[in-house]
């Protein structure tokens, strides 16, 4: 192996790490969903690398048409930009949708208090929430299947922008070889950090005291995955 490529592959490790690390939609929505939607670790685990692994091969694609037909960086940097903004938009959606989902649900558990009045003229009062009426999902079921198909989508939709310079320079030295071993390194590195990323944040966030803000927990996560697009979107993370 030429002391080129090595240097390649050092340096698409290093930007595979850096990349997700800065990005803290690369890691904050799941560790989020898997909170409030009580997934276990080893789907929490699935649903991060099935999100990784659409959001790197989203990007490997568009470089290779963009190889194959000869399209030049900045004609590939400039799509990856608009589809780095559909998704941004796709987070700030669905933020905007699950925190009001969170909302309705917290108000519906709000405990408050009726008058009762009795046939024999006894008036009582009675204390009771709404959270037992079936009005809403339970923790286990709350974005149990749609939740990580939306993830999904707006990942593979995301761009990794760093991935497109690293490709054109084997290409341009017409090296399928370290094509292969550069997307493949970009690709571990990516989705090996978000795994241990995640890992490391759902271990922290479970022993946090929530306590009374526990009924907030869906709000939360709908403003956190809506902190990630807006960051995105408008601050260029």
């Amino acid at each position: 192996m030429s002391s080129e490529t090595i240097l390649l592959l050092t340096t698409a490790a290093s930007v595979g790490v850096l990349h997700t690390l800065l990005g803290p939609d690369h890691y904050l929505p799941f560790v989020a969903m898997a909170r409030v939607g009580a997934w276990s670790r080893r789907k929490t685990l699935m649903v991060t690398t099935l999100c990784g692994v659409g959001h790197v091969a989203g990007s490997v694609v568009l470089g290779l048409v963009g190889i194959a037909f000869g399209l030049s960086l900045s004609r590939l940097e400039a799509f990856e930009s608009s589809r780095g903004s559909v998704a941004a938009w796709g987070l700030i959606a669905f933020g905007l949708l699950y925190t009001a989902w969170g909302l309705r649900r917290a108000a519906r558990g709000h405990r408050h208090t009726h008058v009762h009045a009795h046939g024999n003229g006894t008036l009582h009062l009675h204390e009771h929430d709404h959270s037992s009426a079936h009005l809403h999902p339970h923790p286990k079921e709350s974005g149990g299947s749609l939740t990580p198909w939306v993830l999904f989508v707006i990942f593979l939709l995301g761009p990794c922008e760093a991935l497109i310079p690293l490709l054109m320079f084997p290409a341009a030295t017409r090296s399928p070889g370290a094509l292969l071993l550069v997307t493949g390194t970009f690709g571990v590195a990516t989705v090996g950090t978000m795994l241990t990323v995640v890992l490391a944040g759902i271990e922290g966030i479970q022993r946090l005291p929530f306590g009374k803000m526990e009924r907030y927990a869906h709000t939360l996560a709908g403003l956190t995955i809506l902190a990630c697009g807006v960051a995105i979107r408008f601050l260029g993370i």
